[in-house]
């Protein structure tokens, strides 16, 4: 599927492409299975970029884009019925996609699936939920996402809801804001430890972050987040939560928005994406190339001006290997370690 072989094929930690795609309704193979000039993602560019495919986030936004009556402001919490019924309809669209466009676009479910798409060139999507939102708190819904291909999930969005409480956008902020998982949060991460669901930290505030530490027995990952130490956002991680992560042999997605990036927190397209490999090379510096990884937050953020769609991607791991990437982590960085992390936490 990969047109350029010059690096090892690319799964991204974080897209938002099914929001963009919910909004055209009616043309939905044509605005992925075609090269376009709007959004950061379609089955072309990422052909150009060496992109084999990502988590591809199903996500309930503040705005209603059916047109009903609008949803609470932002940092609220948002009606359970609502988040389900979007987020089926997203789901809806990722499995039409795995079936009109197959087989060049595979949901995967395991890890041997996932292996074979790569092998085979074919992109893959793996179907992650950003906000818990759409569950029960009773999580009698869980298993039937899982079954219709649900491989990960954030507990929170930079929000509250019935699991916890995400961080805000704040620059400069701490993470540290607010309390910790409600009781209901805390049997998510039992459950999606049961069913073999990866568990997302990203959005989540650091007493959350910290329970999930605690509570759960799969490595901690934080799928599109950067360093707070470079850039001061609420959303970036400490070095302590860094240090968490590798002692879990977990994984952080490096996130590509310029907001997370810069040591000033603007959002600002004249970013160049030397700044995302200053973020990877102090994860690497600090807790190892095992827990690094890239996590675009494609068609969800503002990206740095040279790395303005998927296409690009082969710019910014030249700009790695300049820095002193060598192979081996290049192959890390790009896919391995995603593999490794579904490995040990999709047990079944």
């Amino acid at each position: 599927m990969t047109a350029d072989t010059s690096y090892p094929a690319i799964v991204d930690g974080h897209n938002d492409t099914l929001l963009r795609l919910i909004r055209g309704r009616g043309q939905l193979q044509t605005q992925f299975h075609e090269e376009g000039t709007e959004g950061h993602l379609d089955l072309p560019r990422m052909r150009k970029g060496g992109m084999a495919g990502g988590f591809f986030a199903m996500y309930t936004p503040d705005k209603d884009y059916r047109g009903d009556e609008p949803l609470p402001s932002r940092g609220q919490e948002v009606p359970q019925d609502y988040a389900l019924d979007f987020v089926l309809r997203m789901f809806a669209i990722l499995l039409d996609l795995d079936r009109t466009l197959s087989p060049e676009f595979s949901l995967v479910r395991t890890v041997p699936e996932m292996l074979e798409a790569l092998a085979n060139d074919r992109c893959l999507a793996i179907a992650h939920i950003e906000d818990a939102s759409p569950l029960d708190p009773e999580l009698t819904l869980l298993p039937l996402l899982y079954d219709l291909g649900l491989r990960s999930i954030g507990p929170v969005w930079s929000r509250t809801n019935a699991f916890g409480h995400g961080v805000s956008f704040d620059f400069p902020g701490s993470p540290d804001q607010g309390p910790g998982l409600t009781e209901p949060g805390k049997a998510l991460v039992k459950a999606c430890n049961d069913l073999g669901i990866m568990i997302d930290l990203s959005h989540l505030n650091e007493k959350g972050f910290w329970d999930v530490a605690e509570l759960s027995e799969d490595p901690l990952v934080a799928t599109h987040s950067c360093v707070h130490i470079l850039s001061n956002s609420a959303r970036n991680l400490t070095d302590l939560q860094l240090d968490a992560i590798a002692e879990t042999n977990g994984v952080v997605g490096i996130n590509f928005n310029t907001g997370f990036l810069r040591p000033d927190g603007a959002t600002d397209t004249s970013t160049s994406h030397t700044e995302i490999v200053r973020h990877a090379a102090y994860v690497t510096d600090r807790i190892g190339i095992d827990h690094v990884a890239l996590g675009s937050d494609f068609d969800g953020a503002t990206m740095p001006g040279d790395l303005s769609d998927c296409s690009k991607l082969p710019a910014l791991m030249a700009s790695l290997e300049e820095t002193g990437f060598d192979a081996s982590d290049l192959r890390k960085l790009a896919h391995g370690n995603w593999v490794r992390i579904l490995q040990q936490t999709w047990h079944h």
